[in-house]
């Protein structure tokens, strides 16, 4: 990669971090007092991260039926409020016991 267009590269992307934070305080100098505008944007960043994990999730194994048991194990266990280590591992040892069961998740 060249240099130079490394730096392009670099200052698009601060120009767009940029942007993406300064455009709401230019734009929304006052509080916003619509209840229904606060709570959407309070959900907001849940279904983002929601729609940029979940197809990683889903195709992470090679397997869909084997990364969606490790899904449900760790939704599962994220439920009953467990720690997140115990979840990571449950949401690893279903998904590759799964994956382990012959002809079953191919």
């Amino acid at each position: 990669m060249e240099t130079q267009s490394f730096f392009v590269y670099v200052l698009v992307m601060a120009l767009v971090t940029y942007l993406t934070r300064m455009v709401p305080l230019v734009l929304f100098r006052r509080r916003i007092r619509s209840t229904f505008v606060r709570s959407f944007l309070a959900y907001v960043p849940y279904a983002v991260l929601s729609a940029m994990t979940l197809p990683g999730i889903l195709y992470s194994t090679g397997s869909v039926p084997s990364a969606a048991a490790g899904l449900v194990v760790a939704a599962a266990l994220s439920w009953r409020e467990k720690s997140l280590l115990v979840v990571a591992l449950a949401a690893a040892a279903a998904a590759l016991a799964v994956s382990l069961i012959p002809g079953g998740a191919l």
